[in-house]
């Protein structure tokens, strides 16, 4: 039986969708408030070489950062992520959602890898969306000092909640990091598809749900 539900963040329980535009809007605007006298243009360039052609992020954002020439790394990571906020958009029925999973008596919480901004901005944003009080758990990579596929992350956040593997859902957009790894501690995993389709080979999951009415509906088949 089915006694708690985790869900990924971008992607799953938030929108969220690239902008050209506003990364370099997010630039100027940052590099302005951290008194960097930098051109943006030729900044983002070197940004786009160092951190978004990579085909993983390698290291802390703020070294990233650093190595770019920003000091006032902390200033520039909050300017840059309210420029960003437009491109993030709530699921629609996240709240009705959550609302009606606790309501069964499920418990609910977030794991996110909070890569590239930090924790503490995450959860403002939970806060924000309205979501804080219909999560039961909030566990980011940075702060537990592991990023998902580990399994300590996912273990660490059903711990916190009193709940076996063998007893939880994860619902993720990614197969490796979220599918993937919630399956290797055990946890029925869900692969969300409403907001995008990744087609990473060789990873399935245990079920697929095109909406959030899904879930709900795994959650009583699973409880029969």
């Amino acid at each position: 039986m089915i006694e708690a539900v985790l869900f990924d963040w971008n992607n799953t329980l938030v929108q969220f969708t690239w902008d050209d535009e506003l990364l370099l809007a997010g630039h100027r605007a940052a590099l302005a408030a951290s008194r960097s006298e930098q051109d943006p243009d030729g900044f983002t360039a070197r940004y786009r070489e160092l951190v978004l052609d990579r085909a993983t992020p390698e290291g802390d954002y703020g070294d990233l950062l650093r190595e770019l020439g920003v000091e006032d790394v902390d200033r520039f990571i909050d300017v840059e992520h309210e420029v960003w906020r437009p491109a993030h958009a709530l699921l629609g029925s996240a709240q009705a959602l959550l609302e009606s999973l606790r309501g069964r008596g499920i418990k609910t919480g977030l794991v996110a890898n909070s890569w590239p901004d930090p924790a503490r901005l995450l959860r403002a944003d939970v806060e924000a969306f309205g979501l804080a009080g219909l999560l039961d758990v909030l566990v980011f990579s940075g702060e537990v000092g592991v990023s998902k596929p580990h399994p300590e992350i996912f273990l660490g956040a059903l711990a916190r909640l009193g709940v076996e593997p063998e007893n939880a859902m994860f619902v993720g957009d990614r197969l490796e990091t979220d599918v993937q790894g919630a399956a290797r501690v055990g946890m029925t995993t869900v692969k969300a598809l409403w907001f995008r389709a990744d087609d990473t080979p060789g990873i399935e999951p245990d079920f697929m749900a095109f909406t959030p009415m899904d879930i709900l509906n795994l959650v009583r088949r699973l409880a029969l």
